[in-house]
């Protein structure tokens, strides 16, 4: 988390005009108490000038608090889809803390070399600003706030077609969007939160929506390691049969040593009656009994080990099939959504 680096009240860039008639509430304010914007008391602080135009209405205060009800424009007066002059493109953007974090915080007025101060003037700024709710009629969400595309996408752009703020009307293909942005943002409810994708027939622009579009979760806005989510009662049951896969080759092996030990077991009892006074020797060929464990051990291996085997790999490859491939019925992965 990172560490604050404004003082708690901050006038640079504050007009003079301001900073006297600040300075004139302060000693009103009683007692030779400094009470000027403590317990919600008004306070004047460096707000820069937003730049306006002609089909905005805007809703401001004196502490950078703002509501503007106008046509889509991600950034200067030319910008979005009200730049270029289309309909159907209505906004409202909610903002607060406009240039909030360029060095030092906002600032009202500069002075220029001449000492004259100047105002200081700013359009929407994604970057800078500190905080705020966008909610376009037709817009170019990921293009204006310059997300990473993710599996989801978005619709009619990419990557390379950034180029400024006017968006390519031979590649763009706006959507509806609302857009949220702050240091941090929490969804709290007090019982279930749900994120829901194709709900409706049609989107924003009149036209049918094509297929399904997920949910990506995109940590540092890189998209470059972004995998499908994993579906929990599949995961479970995969191991759950892998485990029971496992087993079985135990089962397999087990049952192989078993006839192995016998076979052993009778290598190591045979012997044969020498021809010289009928004396016993080590074990070597001929043995009758090593010859029937031969024989027994072959069939088994045949039989039994050797078929379990392959109904082993039958199994793993149904685990394979089933839970590993993106056509299997208990995928493990989730088809739409994804993270990094």
């Amino acid at each position: 988390m990172s560490t604050p680096i404004k003082e708690a009240a901050n006038l640079r860039g504050l007009a003079e005009n301001l900073r006297v008639a600040q300075d004139l509430r302060r000693q009103q304010s009683g007692e030779g108490k400094d009470l000027v914007g403590i317990a919600g008391e008004r306070i004047i602080e460096p707000v820069p000038h937003f730049i306006e135009t002609p089909s905005e209405k805007v809703i401001k205060n004196e502490n950078n608090a703002w509501i503007v009800l106008g046509r889509d424009r991600p950034q200067s007066i030319v910008s979005g889809y009200a730049g270029r002059g289309d309909t159907q493109a209505a906004a409202i953007d909610i903002v607060v803390g406009r240039l909030a974090s360029i060095e030092g915080g906002p600032i009202a007025v500069f002075a220029d070399i001449s000492g004259k101060e100047q105002p200081v003037y700013c359009n929407p700024d994604y970057i800078n600003d500190a905080a705020r709710i966008y909610i376009s009629q037709k817009t170019d969400v990921d293009l204006n706030f310059k997300l990473a595309a993710g599996r989801v996408g978005s619709p009619g752009f990419s990557k390379s077609v950034w180029a400024g703020s006017t968006p390519n009307s031979d590649k763009s293909s706006p959507r509806s969007a609302i857009a949220l942005k702050a240091d941090g943002i929490r969804l709290i409810a007090r019982e279930g939160i749900k994120l829901v994708t194709r709900t409706d027939a049609k989107n924003s622009q009149g036209s049918k929506i094509q297929g399904i579009r997920g949910i990506d979760i995109i940590a540092g806005n890189d998209d470059s390691d972004l995998q499908p989510m994993v579906k929990g009662d599949n995961l479970i049951e995969a191991l759950e049969a892998l485990r029971g896969n496992i087993d079985a080759l135990n089962g397999v092996v087990d049952a192989f040593l078993n006839f192995q030990t016998k076979f052993n077991k009778a290598v190591g009892e045979h012997f044969h009656i020498s021809p010289f006074e009928g004396i016993m020797t080590d074990a070597g060929n001929g043995s009758f009994t090593l010859g029937i464990a031969v024989k027994s051990v072959a069939i088994n291996n045949l039989t039994s080990t050797k078929k379990s085997l392959q109904n082993h790999k039958l199994n793993l490859d149904n685990f394979k099939r089933d839970f590993l491939k993106q056509s299997g019925e208990k995928y493990i992965n989730s088809s739409w959504n994804h993270v990094n």
